[in-house]
């Protein structure tokens, strides 16, 4: 794992919201997470899991044959593991064709875009490498952009089937995972490391957010960006705040809390907004 410093304040709320707390809590029929073999995705799997108001889980990842803790939850006969890269076309296009299978006719109520990677790079750095900056401006953003169009006919089809003209977690939503270093007004250059390319693809990945919302609200789809909080991944390191499960616990709870109030718009855990 990296050990990456906090070095200030990042002045964020890090506590929870009675007036959130409050708010009741919907259940979406199905949901599908990309990336949930490990860490914030794998969390979310296993607190999703906890609420019997969901029907289907859907859990993707690269390979589901080495994706041990995952596997070991199929008792669950709610949850499908499936093999996805999210890097690859032909492999969204085959997980949309299963997907459509075990949804039928109620389509996809929410897509959750969490697979992603960190690939050490600093304008400051010794080493110039195009590859590296596009790689990780691909996994997480590009790819999210397009395996959300691939997946968004299931969306659409959540969303018809309800009445009215609210967009509600239990309706049809696209929550993308991203991060308070996504924040171009929050980078007070706080966290000590490599964190040039991953900034960008975050950046990125919350402005493809934001336009989903201005394009899709018009079919009550609800879109949100997360901040799970500085947590002990692969990705955060051993040094981070939070553990997964202290992390997931919350931010699902949150999930399942969402309405019309906060479509488009970028939240930590704790549905305290974060300014771009």
């Amino acid at each position: 794992m990296p050990n990456y410093e906090l070095k200030g304040n990042l002045k964020m709320a890090d506590v929870a919201d009675p007036e959130v707390e409050s708010r009741p809590q919907r259940f979406p029929k199905n949901i599908m997470i990309t990336g949930a073999n490990r860490g914030i995705g794998f969390g979310l799997v296993k607190h999703f899991l906890e609420y019997d108001g969901i029907e289907l889980l859907i859990a993707t990842c690269r390979n589901p044959e080495k994706a041990d803790e995952l596997n070991a939850l199929k008792n669950d006969r709610r949850l499908h593991v499936i093999a996805l890269n999210v890097d690859d076309d032909e492999s969204i296009k085959k997980v949309f064709d299963e997907v459509s299978s075990l949804v039928s006719s109620n389509g996809l109520n929410m897509l959750i875009n969490n697979a992603g990677i960190l690939l050490p790079y600093e304008v400051d750095g010794p080493k110039i490498c195009r590859k590296t900056m596009m790689k990780q401006l691909e996994t997480n953003s590009v790819s999210v952009a397009i395996l959300t169009q691939i997946f968004l006919p299931l969306i659409k089809t959540a969303a018809s089937a309800a009445e009215g003209d609210e967009a509600s977690i239990d309706r049809a939503s696209i929550i993308n995972i991203s991060s308070t270093m996504a924040s171009i007004e929050m980078n007070n250059g706080c966290f000590d490391g490599p964190m040039t390319a991953y900034r960008m693809s975050k950046s990125a990945l919350n402005a493809f957010a934001r336009q989903s919302f201005m394009e899709l609200s018009k079919y009550h789809i609800l879109v949100t960006s997360f901040c799970p909080g500085w947590v002990r991944t692969d990705m955060g390191g051993d040094n981070a705040d939070l553990d997964v499960n202290e992390s997931t616990k919350t931010l699902s709870a949150n999930i399942l809390r969402l309405d019309n109030r906060n479509n488009g718009l970028y939240f930590d855990r704790f549905l305290h907004p974060i300014p771009n």
